[in-house]
């Protein structure tokens, strides 16, 4: 495996510019592909990661899809090692605990768009298809954020039976699917529909409300309440 190729005689000094740029600016005076650079600069010292960066996010179709690549991923991009993957996985943790602690401080449903922007950062631009529920108590505040299952590109399982009994297990109030659409497209398939229906109705039986089924794709959301399929 080749690795990027040394650090140019100015590095030291183009690296101060931007971390001149990013403390007198914001990070929103970086470009993606620099502030890609900086970060494996971190993990990659020696090396100039300006093309290991601007590879990586036309491999990945950007930085949300670079946040987001599985390890395995990143391990097969060449120049990369477990050190420069890691600063790239932990970006994407830190995120996602940040966006995660807004969505929770407040009852789910007074803080809708704080949840959205969690979900779509999480889920957004994964290459599988995952499915997750969040359980509620009765206050609308969020219980547990659980994955259910991960699949393969278009499909993943969701079993209503192990729904309902995970909700009765947690006590959960309300809970609300969610689930991804790698193609893109957030629109609801008729299984989609059909599955909620089915979750709804075995919820009503147990005293636990489907609030929604939210379904996230890179091009947007859906909400099939929202829809009125719900």
């Amino acid at each position: 495996m080749t690795g990027p190729a040394p650090a140019l005689p100015d590095q030291t000094g183009h690296r101060a510019r931007l971390r001149q740029r990013l403390f007198q600016q914001g990070g929103e005076a970086l470009l993606d592909h620099e502030l890609v650079e900086y970060l494996l600069a971190l993990a990659i010292p020696r090396r100039d990661t300006k093309p290991l960066a601007k590879a990586l996010l036309a491999e990945f179709g950007g930085i949300g899809g670079l946040f987001t690549a599985e390890p395995e991923a990143l391990l097969r991009m060449p120049g990369m090692g477990d050190t420069s993957a890691a600063a790239i996985r932990i970006v994407q943790a830190t995120a996602l605990r940040l966006l995660r602690v807004e969505a929770s401080t407040r009852p789910v449903l007074a803080s809708w768009q704080a949840l959205l922007d969690y979900l779509h950062a999480d889920m957004a631009h994964r290459t599988n298809e995952r499915v997750r529920v969040l359980h509620l108590n009765a206050r609308n505040m969020l219980l547990r954020d659980e994955v259910m299952s991960d699949g393969s590109i278009d499909e993943a399982a969701l079993y209503v039976r192990e729904v309902i009994r995970r909700a009765i297990d947690l006590g959960s109030a309300a809970i609300i699917l969610v689930h991804n659409h790698p193609s893109g497209d957030p629109a609801p398939s008729r299984a989609d529909i059909d599955i909620t229906r089915r979750v709804a109705e075995a919820g009503k039986r147990m005293g636990i409300a489907l609030h929604d089924h939210v379904i996230i794709a890179a091009s947007g959301h859906s909400s099939l309440r929202a829809m009125g399929l719900l």
